[in-house]
């Protein structure tokens, strides 16, 4: 039996996405990758907002998959800013599923903290802007 939750309140999802069954291994679950790079791609859009252009992903912290994402899901990925460095944005990541449309369902299945780098046009490190 799933526990069951619902959205955060008053917050917008970064990312809201529907896997496909492309998305899935030969158990109809989703693949941890494809959960993985849209994580990613999610804590990237809170980060390239602090950092005000291009930033590129130097550590994931921490990452936790706590229930598994079937094919259907609407799948909502919420980003925070916890911290802002000298160059680095490191953003916590929380993932919920909705699911079985007839009787809603809400899970959270993953959470993760990643580390950014703002860089320049070479692609060097560059200092985040002090104006948020």
């Amino acid at each position: 039996m799933s526990e069951t939750t619902s959205l955060p309140a008053g917050k917008e999802p970064a990312l809201r996405v529907v896997p496909m069954p492309a998305d899935a291994n030969q158990a109809d679950d989703i693949f941890g990758g494809w959960i993985m790079a849209q994580v990613d791609i999610a804590g990237s859009i809170a980060a390239v907002r602090v950092a005000r252009g291009r930033v590129a992903t130097v550590a994931v912290n921490s990452f936790v998959f706590k229930k598994p994402v079937f094919i259907g899901d609407v799948v909502s990925f919420y980003a925070e800013v916890v911290r802002v460095g000298r160059t680095s944005i490191t953003v916590n990541v929380e993932v919920y599923a909705q699911r079985r449309p007839e009787r809603e369902e809400c899970v959270k299945v993953t959470e993760a903290t990643l580390t950014y780098v703002a860089v320049d046009n070479d692609r060097q490190p560059r200092v985040v802007s002090a104006q948020q």
